[in-house]
């Protein structure tokens, strides 16, 4: 089932936006990108809901038991709670994982501002640096539920959206367009 997140701040997005990384050394190279959710949430009572909607489609009458023998499980669950970690901006908040396999393709990158041609929201290759750890953004993600030997909750990497500046998690500062005038050629740059 499909999630639209509103608003989320990105962490651990160096997948996304760069190469696909080896997991776990199997061969099974993926982008990844984790968003902080805050509880309570428009987002979070998607999450919850497309979760129990696919629960009970994959395990029928076991779905809240399943789920509840899951959680807790970051192997096995793709939504936990953040205080369970010691990472800037998790305290607090949820957090939800998502994946997207490298032979599936790179997940789609945007901007929040339009292309001048198509008016649509403009297209990011992730080089850019307008996407990064502590920003905001928007995010459309797919939950599914798996059965069998590795049963599990886990969530799909669709696309990413630039949605607004945040602080950049790790304590490094960004500067703004708007900190640095236009440079003239003539002007003396000694």
């Amino acid at each position: 089932m499909e999630v639209m997140l509103k608003n989320v701040r990105i962490a651990f997005c160096q997948t996304l936006l760069g190469e696909a990384e080896d997991y776990q050394g199997n061969g099974v190279f993926r982008h990844s990108a984790t968003f902080l959710v805050e509880p309570g949430s428009a987002n979070a009572k998607a999450i919850d809901a497309a979760i129990k909607a696919e629960a009970a489609n994959v395990w029928l009458k076991k779905a809240d038991s399943m789920l509840e023998s899951l959680k807790g499980n970051s192997n096995k669950y793709c939504y936990q709670k953040g205080d369970t970690k010691d990472y800037d901006g998790f305290e607090g908040k949820m957090f939800i994982g998502a994946h997207r396999k490298k032979a599936d393709g790179r997940p789609l990158l945007l901007d929040s501002t339009k292309d001048a041609d198509t008016g649509k929201a403009a297209k990011l290759t992730g080089a850019e640096g307008r996407i990064y750890a502590g920003c905001y953004v928007n995010a459309k993600i797919s939950i599914y539920c798996q059965a069998g030997q590795n049963s599990g909750v886990r969530a799909g990497l669709l696309g990413v959206q630039f949605a607004g500046p945040g602080d950049s998690f790790g304590g490094a500062g960004r500067a703004k367009e708007d900190d640095f005038d236009a440079v003239d050629a003539e002007d003396d740059l000694a």
